[in-house]
């Protein structure tokens, strides 16, 4: 069994190295640079240079055979994890995406994959979403918190609202800069979407949000 796990592990690998070299041959060097430059808490050399259309094309093509990719973490390159993030958009079965989502949430390192990790097949699950909202918004790694702040702008500001959610929100007292910004981004729309119960809430908010 373990010369099997072996052999495993080494086409795993090869088939990594395969899709870096497909991210490698996207590559436009201006773009890591302008990229680098939007995402200061990842380093420089991080980053490929592929633009958001190209990882999703390729997440669309991948979206089958892409357990062993997300199964690796940390990854090694922002665009890796970009990738990552788009994949789990594509995923179909909730029980698999909202357990890989909570496998890959504490590797995130910026405000780009965080945000663009939205898994459509949520929307489907709302009711059962909530407790696990719930829970991000109260962990210690800094975007988890704003995956959950962001999650629950994105489903639970129209027909599935309630106001108690604004004040899971506003509860939410912590000092980094993007856990701050994304809360200011969810009373901004929150007051587009539910005006009367959002503007009786916002002086009890910290002052800078």
């Amino acid at each position: 069994m373990s010369l099997i796990l072996f052999i495993l592990f080494i086409l795993i690998e090869i088939k990594i190295m395969t899709l870096q070299e497909k991210l490698f041959s996207l590559r436009d060097e201006k773009y890591a640079a302008f990229s680098a430059k939007l995402i200061p808490t990842v380093p420089p050399d991080q980053f490929i240079g592929v633009r958001s259309p190209q990882l999703r094309a390729l997440a669309k093509e991948l979206r089958n055979n892409a357990s062993s990719f997300l199964s690796i973490l940390p990854h090694q390159y922002h665009e890796e994890n970009m990738l990552h993030a788009y994949l789990l958009c594509e995923g179909k079965k909730y029980e698999i995406v909202v357990e890989e989502t909570e496998h890959f949430l504490p590797y995130i390192d910026n405000w780009a994959v965080c945000d663009s990790l939205a898994p459509r097949v949520f929307a489907r699950h709302k009711e059962e979403l909530l407790p696990r909202i719930e829970r991000w918004m109260s962990a210690q790694h800094e975007y988890t918190v704003r995956f959950g702040i962001g999650t629950l702008m994105r489903h639970y500001l129209d027909a599935d609202f309630r106001p108690e959610h604004l004040g899971w929100v506003a509860a939410v007292d912590r000092e980094e800069y993007y856990i701050k910004m994304m809360q200011a981004w969810y009373f901004a729309t929150a007051l587009a979407k539910q005006w009367d119960a959002t503007l009786s809430i916002l002086d009890t908010l910290e002052p800078w949000v």
